[in-house]
């Protein structure tokens, strides 16, 4: 596991003070063009309430806490391009939930208005039920609720992740995965959705910097590397372009930005490339300064002059001019065939564009008076806002659910389908008629049967394209199932049906109900909601409401019934069981949960050397050397995954509470299944010369082979025993120095 160098801080008493002044300093700088009269002094009352509540409080890294408070600010304004007002709910963001002072003193100090920002940037504080959920993710849906309530809430909050994950570097491994994971699961999704682009990608690549260590460094070195080779391609690219744009006496700037190192990492796993292999290492920017009557012209005149040099992809034409997304954003980007046959993004847009680009929701209150373009962004947003509305006023949905949920609806590209009248609705891709007629009304979409698309008739499972006219068909008779949670992909459509589901499930329970009410009195049993709770368990139902609606179903025979009542009505709810932390695990799950011998004894836990039993995850098949965490599950004990398991981000996202520090002991008697895939040349020989390198020169014992050979290339999948990375790692190499091995990769990788 890679060791963090942490930078030792040693600044005296008189070195912070002109510190936390400079820092000072620069806020005020970067607020003067927005300062009215009477803001300075509200500024520094709000810096001062700020660094008096925190003058004892000290970060992990030893600085003066007060630094954080006016970083965030900092980052509010250059960054987010927010205002006076926001800058002093950050500068207060912590005061109400980590010292003295209260809701009421920020109110009286500063109004309502910002007394009420600082509320909804106060973390979760109460206890929540860990069976239904985590703390991390109530914290999260609140996070969420106040989108709905002020958006400024939710921007400021992103400020302070940011600064948080630009500081990582003092915290524990533990404490670096949790936060870069719960960054990456969701307040990364959050700042794209909001058109924080560049917040986005600093935040991807920050989480990655923790959670995937060394892919991180080495993509980092290979851009570094290749600087100089990108920019002399970028000025070859660029300038006859540029000569054109200034003859046409146009006002632009045109640079090229490498890709963010996250985005790269995306393309290497997707795409089953090579660093060297991916085309789009950076983007070619093309910034007009234009008035907004002539915006489009302008962005479609620079497109045709660079198709006049470079031959474009027709599907790789992205026009966000005639429709912006939802989040504001406004460009025109166009893919072209490059010198040396490569292919480059050229992005096009306008200096209030690139705004947008970067400012995101910020940018969007400052320009939405006056143009008719920005009317439509502004519908657009509110049409977004509405849509979290409608997802978060719906109280019964459980949290990782509604996470999991809203998640999926954050990241995704989006389309525009029309209502038969010419209405626009924007779905995100891969919607089906189902979540167009959830789109319209609950009602339509509980009673939708089909849909016309394009005056065709479709299933409401048909998938949605941009440009489709769709005309929905209802039935009064219709009634949403099981299936139809397959069918919807937006949240608020798979919301609706959970809930109809619900409430059908609950009319049939009812049935239920009736049935074993009339048996529990055939039997002369008391009704009691302590006899309920016992004929749960003894069903082995998650609820009563499940226990109705099994009987009413005919799941459950009560005939089983008599064998409960011989243990008579007046026995006693059992107590549950205590929660098993690690230290705790009982006897008898130890027994229920022992590993294999070759799984046995490999890691210590927490401080203490004890050895407890635990379990390999399936889902990435941790082997030693591999970087590591110990997750408690409810069900199984103790499980070890990989820390860019596909599920890690998740896990330590929601339930970092359940998270245990692990790390492997050496121990080369033991010997762990893991799995390669190999691509290559299909030759004669080229199978026992692969079994050659496992079996006979590094003793490796293999567990499994399948090869299958396809138009000259194979693909082999081998399952083999090895005792740590070390040695699979020399695998790797030894098979990719084979002639005609094209790639050798970990099966649990892709």
């Amino acid at each position: 596991m890679d060791t963090v160098v942490v930078k030792q801080y040693n600044l005296d008493e008189e070195q912070e003070k002109k510190e936390i002044v400079r820092h000072y300093r620069a806020l005020l700088r970067s607020l003067k063009p927005r300062l009215k009269k009477g803001d300075r002094e509200l500024v520094r009352t709000a810096f001062e309430m700020a660094a008096d509540a925190h003058k004892e409080m000290r970060r992990k890294s030893g600085e003066p806490y007060i630094l954080h408070p006016l970083a965030v600010a900092q980052i509010c304004v250059e960054e987010i391009g927010l205002g006076v007002r926001s800058a002093i709910c950050a500068l207060l963001h912590d005061t109400v939930e980590d010292t003295e002072v209260t809701l009421e003193d920020v109110e009286r100090a500063f109004g309502p208005e910002i007394a009420h920002i600082v509320d909804g940037l106060t973390k979760i504080s109460t206890v929540i039920d860990s069976n239904t959920s985590t703390a991390q993710a109530e914290n999260f849906k609140k996070i969420l609720l106040t989108l709905a309530d002020d958006p400024r809430v939710i921007l400021i909050k992103l400020a302070d992740r940011m600064h948080n994950m630009r500081t990582l570097d003092s915290m524990s491994r533990e404490k670096q995965l949790k936060i870069a994971s719960e960054t990456v699961f969701i307040y990364a999704p959050l700042a794209h959705r909001l058109g924080l682009y560049n917040i986005k990608s600093e935040m991807e690549d920050l989480s990655m910097k923790y959670t995937e260590q060394q892919t991180y460094r080495e993509i980092a070195k290979k851009l570094k590397e290749t600087k100089r080779e990108r920019t002399r391609y970028i000025n070859e690219f660029i300038k006859p372009i540029k000569e054109v744009l200034q003859e046409e006496g146009l006002n632009f700037e045109i640079f090229g930005r490498p890709k963010s190192i996250h985005s790269i990492w995306n393309k290497i796993k997707k795409k089953g490339v090579t660093f060297e292999e991916v085309y789009d290492l950076f983007a070619i920017r093309i910034i007009m300064d234009s008035p907004v009557e002539k915006e489009k012209s302008d962005c479609w005149k620079v497109y045709s002059i660079i198709t006049d040099f470079y031959h474009p992809s027709p599907e790789r034409t992205r026009d966000w001019l005639s429709n912006p997304k939802s989040n504001g954003y406004e460009a025109l980007h166009v893919t072209v065939m490059g010198p040396q046959g490569k292919w480059v993004e050229v992005q096009i847009r306008t200096k209030r564009m690139n705004d947008y680009a970067e400012k995101g929701l910020a940018a969007h209150w400052r320009y939405k008076e006056g143009s008719a373009q920005s009317a439509t962004t502004e519908s657009k947003f509110d049409q977004w806002f509405t849509q979290i509305r409608e997802i978060l006023n719906n109280p019964d949905s459980n949290t990782l659910d509604f996470l999991a949920d809203f998640k999926s609806n954050l990241f995704t590209e989006e389309i525009y389908v029309y209502t038969p009248k010419g209405d626009l609705k924007i779905l995100p891709v891969n919607s089906t008629a189902l979540d167009f007629a959830y789109s319209i009304h609950s009602a339509v979409g509980n009673k939708c049967i089909g849909a016309k698309v394009n005056y065709k008739l479709v299933p409401i499972s048909h998938k949605l394209r941009s440009g489709d006219q769709v005309e929905i068909i209802t039935s009064n008779k219709q009634k949403p199932t099981e299936d139809w949670l397959n069918y919807a992909l937006t949240a608020k459509a798979k919301s609706k049906i959970k809930d109809a589901l619900k409430e059908e499930k609950r009319k049939v329970a009812m049935d239920g109900k009736d049935v074993l009410e009339r048996k529990l009195d055939h039997m002369k049993i008391a009704n009691s909601q302590h006899n309920i709770n016992e004929l749960v368990q003894f069903y082995k139902q998650p609820s009563p409401l499940d226990l109705y609606y099994q009987i009413a179903v005919k799941n459950i025979d009560l005939k089983e019934l008599k064998q409960f009542t011989q243990l008579g009505d007046k026995l006693e709810a059992p107590k549950p069981p205590p929660p098993k932390t690690p230290e705790h695990i009982s006897e008898d799950h130890v027994k229920h949960s022992i590993p294999s011998k070759k799984d046995a004894e490999l890691i210590i836990f927490g401080e203490s050397s004890d050895k407890i039993a635990y379990k390999l995850a399936n889902c990435c098949r941790p082997i030693p050397g591999d970087d590591v965490f110990g997750f408690i599950t409810a069900s199984e004990g103790l499980k070890i995954h990989r820390t860019n398991c596909p599920n890690a981000a998740q896990l330590l996202a929601n339930y970092g509470h359940r998270v245990v520090k692990t790390k492997w002991v050496k121990n080369r008697e033991i010997s762990f299944l893991t799995g390669l895939r190999i691509v290559g040349m299909d030759d004669v020989g080229v199978i026992h010369k692969i079994t050659n390198i496992i079996s006979g020169e590094l003793r490796v014992n293999i567990a499994g082979l399948t090869i299958e050979s396809r138009e000259g290339l194979f693909e082999g999948l081998i399952k083999v025993f090895v005792h740590d990375k070390e040695e699979l790692d020399e695998l790797f190499e030894r098979l990719k120095k084979l002639d005609g091995i094209q790639s050798v990769s970990r099966l649990e990788d892709e």
